[in-house]
């Protein structure tokens, strides 16, 4: 009680200052706050910010009704019959009080690495984020070393528009001879709307391989079993129906390329795939396929949440494949170039090159309609890539891809031959259309690695 006496002008200045910063609340408002587990209580509000109103004149202790900073670090001291606080801390403690919002995850990031990636279409671009680098040290939360932590470079939940370096400069920003024909005379705006019109929308379809011997060790010998080589089969009979289309409503998809890693299981898979397809007939654009990329080979990409503390291997196995494997995500992931030409203009084109016999997809009809052919055309604003690959890729790739964060991982499934599909807009968005998609084959065909069935 004495103490509450002595303190009575202090705090009636403290409740004027807090009360500039808090605002008035309105009538019977409640507050709750928590004071470091001290418990502030909660108190009801009677009347204006004054400070006749802001102590409860019973036996117990003060209950304050505005919440700051400042008068929680009043309420500590008189609980604790402590010292009351300065008028130079009250004013320190009403500017932290204002100050913007941070996060206060103790691993603070180091300055945000830059690195120049070559793409798979050659073009080279300098990206930002990535592992903090040498320079951090410690345990992030006791897991595993704070270095080896992905750092975004813009906080989470925040979408990166220039993820893949490739987001068009400012029109503000451009030089005299930059840009794409009249985008100097567009504002930033037009320039965005006419991107996403006539841009090309890139199709990424990342396929796990098929079942596979794990017993042994040599990769040589990691061949697919019987099984997987079924699921490899159905799987690009369904690719094949994609490319050749059905009819005009379920059009053909201008697929470009088939990838795949430099693993044995892989590439079995793949040119099981590329033989189902059947385009031994198809009279349209003809369907790379590339040579086999060990950046896309298996491997650890980064460590994973939830998880125990990491032992010294992963550690070391992390720090020698997460590069390759990010590397891969870079090659492959990325916005199609600005659009030059108008879409009326495009389609002309196409539709000359047709005449020539170029681009022009065939689909054999003859059980639909007996003995007649349909011209299909793809559609000139979307490209596909097929990629096979490997589970722990696929799953790292949909988290860079969607910008989560990578060490949630281990948290997905992609069984054999599953299908993980994503678009990438030409105004850079991204979205997943498939995860794991199994659809394609019966039950008794489902299998994630030597585990068959759903029962595990």
């Amino acid at each position: 009680r004495f103490v509450r006496r002595s303190l009575q002008p202090t705090v009636a200045a403290a409740t004027a200052t807090a009360a500039v910063t808090a605002g008035a609340f309105s009538k019977n408002e409640k507050c709750e706050a928590d004071d470091n587990n001290h418990g502030v209580g909660t108190a009801m509000r009677r009347g204006s910010a004054s400070a006749s109103g802001m102590f409860s004149t019973g036996g117990n202790l003060p209950c304050v009704a505005l919440y700051s900073p400042a008068l929680l670090s009043l309420r500590k001291s008189v609980a604790h019959c402590d010292s009351p606080p300065t008028s130079t801390t009250l004013r320190q403690q009403k500017s932290q009080s204002n100050a913007p919002y941070k996060p206060s995850d103790p691993a603070e990031p180091v300055a945000d690495p830059t690195v120049e990636v070559t793409s798979s279409d050659g073009k080279k671009v300098h990206v930002k984020g990535g592992m903090c680098g040498e320079e951090s040290d410690g345990l992030y939360y006791g897991l595993f070393p704070r270095r080896q932590l992905w750092r975004p470079r813009l906080e989470y939940p925040l979408w990166d528009n220039d993820w893949d370096g490739r987001r068009p400069a400012p029109i503000s920003q451009l030089q005299e001879g930059e840009g794409n024909g009249d985008s100097q005379q567009m504002t930033d705006a037009q320039r965005e709307r006419n991107i996403r019109k006539h841009g090309v929308t890139r199709h990424i379809i990342l396929i796990r391989h098929g079942q596979y011997d794990e017993t042994f060790k040599e990769d040589s010998r990691r061949l697919l079993t019987p099984l997987g080589r079924k699921q490899a089969e159905l799987t690009g009979q369904r690719l094949g129906k994609l490319v050749r289309g059905v009819n005009e409503e379920f059009g053909p998809c201008r697929v470009k390329v088939v990838r795949v890693s430099d693993l044995a299981r892989a590439k079995e898979t793949a040119d099981i795939i590329y033989d189902s397809m059947d385009l031994d007939h198809f009279g349209g654009e003809p369907v790379e396929r590339s040579g086999p990329d060990p950046l896309l080979n298996e491997g650890r990409p980064c460590h994973n949440i939830p998880g125990g503390k990491a032992r010294t291997s992963v550690v070391e196995r992390t720090d020698e494949q997460h590069p390759r494997i990010e590397q891969a995500f870079r090659k492959y992931f990325f916005r199609a170039e600005m659009p030059v030409l108008p879409y009326q203009e495009k389609k002309n084109r196409i539709e000359e090159d047709a005449g020539k016999g170029n681009i022009i997809a065939t689909s054999d009809e003859s059980k639909m309609e007996e003995g007649a052919q349909r011209l299909l055309e793809p559609h000139p604003l979307h490209e596909f890539e097929i990629i096979v690959c490997h589970a722990n890729v696929i799953r790292y790739f949909f988290c860079r891809a969607l910008q989560l964060p990578p060490e949630a991982w281990l948290r997905l499934c992609t069984f054999n031959c599953s299908l993980t599909y994503f678009t990438i807009r030409p105004t850079g968005t991204v979205s997943c259309r498939m995860l794991g998609d199994i659809g394609h084959l019966p039950h008794d065909l489902c299998t994630f690695s030597m585990h068959t069935g759903f029962n595990w």
